[in-house]
This record gives C-alpha cells, structure tokens and sequence, in this order.
C-alpha cells in the first residue's frame, strides 16, 4: 500500500498499488500479520479502496467512523473508501486481508452501482461487520485460499478467475449480513435508492436537502422518502444530515477551524454550521473537538 499524507491537516490515506505484481491488477490479498503497518494502524488513517478482513485469532477494537467494532475469532470487518478508523489491538491479529478497487469489479459489469449492492459497503445503520457461525467463516477461507493460490501463480487469464471467485464471496456474505441484520435482499433494491446513495457520496458538501438530489433522480420527494425509509430505516434528509456530520467529525478531528468547514461543506455562515452541527450531535463543534 502506498501510504500519503500531503500536510498535517490531512487525514493519513492508504492508496492502492495497481501494478505491485508487475502488470495493471485492481485486487490484492495477504496475511494480516505480514501487513501489520497498513492494517494495524494505531493512528487516524483512511483507505481510497474496499477492504474485508477476515480474524482468524485475535481480539480488540476496530473504530470505523461512529462505530467501534469488536475483533474476535472468526469475524468479519468491512471498510469502504473513505471511511476513518482506527485500530485498538489487545491479542496479537491473524487472519486475512482483500482489498480491491472500485473499477476491479464496476468495470467489468459496466456498472458504476455494482458495489452499492452489497449491504455492508457504505452502510448507514448497522455494523460493518460480521460474527458468522465457523462452517460459514471456513466457506469464506476457502474461496481466499483459492484466490491465493491463483496469486501464487498469476496467468493472463487470473484477473477473470480472481474477479469470479471474489463476486462468489461477495454475494455469499452479503446474504448472510442480510439475514444477520434483516435487511431487504440487494437483489430487489430499488435502483433509485442506489443511485441516491451514489450521488449522496459525491454531493453531500454542496447539496444539502432533499429537493436538490430529487431533481437529479428526477424523482418526488415523497418517492425518494419512501424508498430510503424502506431501504434504510432513515428519512432521505437523515441519511444526508448523517453523512454531513460524519465527514465533518473528520475534519474537526483535523482541527479544522468553523470557518474552514463553513466553507468547505456549503455552509451560508459559520454559526449556521454551528447550530446544525449541535443540532443533530447535541455538541458544539468545539465541544466536540474537546471531546476526541
């Protein structure tokens, strides 16, 4: 992984290393222990690709934005691209890491929601993270220890066996974490939800309320409203405020000033920032700041 972190007031950020086995590959597995300086990060850190972790022995925390995860014997962890986390390790880790790039998989299926599919990417409520029973996490070490075994010896043709063997593992977590959690099956997800989601993660600085993503669905209020209420749990304006409020906690937690943030998020001033912050944290920015 290629580490970066550009100046002081930039959360540290692990890039994707495309050509690491000298030709273009968007995917890449390991043992956790063997990459305990990117994976086992003890400070702020993000990644710009998906990750799933799979603890084979160990335990301790894994702060993942709001959410702290428990680690424990055959557990499963996900990571999306930009998510902030931390981890906090009590018994040394083992186990395995994938990690991989958004166009690994959109690209191939020419579809660039392919990856809002799947439950516990960019999940808004539950944990991204599983507990499975030990047939099912040792399903999961099959279909990894295959791959591996494809990396041990990469052919021309390994990137489509790879992609194939990692959309099995995909589609078999996902139906767990769907059962786990009793979310609606992907398979019948509205697409309009989907497409929300997507734009939510491109727009959220400049477009604030409902109306501005309805008119780039092309949809109602009350239609988007209800697909996010189904989909999620969240009114669309509560999931906008909720990713709001998350990307800014980074920044506070950067230090950022109030203006700065005003600024940067599309804030008319910074006592409007202010007071929507405390609104829906129960803290000033300040208060918060203290507080980490």
């Amino acid at each position: 992984m290629d580490k970066r972190t550009n100046n002081s007031k930039k959360i540290k950020t692990y890039h994707f290393l495309p050509y690491k086995y000298n030709r273009h590959l968007l995917f890449d597995i390991g043992r956790i222990e063997t990459l305990e300086n990117y994976v086992l990060d003890d400070s702020l850190h993000q990644l710009s690709f998906y990750e799933i972790i799979f603890i084979e022995e160990g335990t301790g925390t894994l702060s993942i934005g709001d959410k702290t995860i428990s680690l424990s014997k055959e557990s499963i962890v996900f990571t999306s691209p930009g998510q902030t986390r931390r981890w906090a390790i009590e018994k040394d880790i083992t186990g395995y890491v994938l990690f991989f790039e958004k166009d690994f998989l959109d690209l191939f299926f020419f579809d660039n929601l392919f990856l809002y599919r799947f439950q516990f990417f960019h999940q808004y409520i539950q944990p991204p993270a599983l507990k499975p029973d030990e047939y099912f996490f040792n399903q999961c070490l099959h279909l990894i220890q295959t791959i591996t075994r494809e990396f041990s010896c990469l052919l021309h043709d390994s990137d489509h066996l790879i992609r194939a063997l990692l959309y099995q593992l995909l589609i078999t977590i996902n139906r767990l974490y769907s059962k786990t959690y009793n979310l609606q099956d992907n398979g019948v997800i509205h697409s309009d939800f989907q497409k929300f989601k997507l734009l939510l993660e491109k727009e959220y600085t400049m477009n604030h309320n409902i109306s501005s993503y309805t008119k780039l669905l092309n949809i109602s209020p009350k239609t988007l409203n209800r697909l996010c209420k189904q989909y999620s749990g969240l009114s669309a304006q509560q999931m906008i405020h909720q990713k709001l409020i998350s990307e800014i906690k980074k920044e506070l937690i950067l230090k950022k000033s109030a203006k700065e943030i005003t600024y940067a998020f599309g804030f008319s001033d910074p006592s409007n920032f202010n007071r929507f912050f405390k609104r829906n944290t129960g803290l000033t920015p300040q208060q918060f700041q203290k507080e980490v």
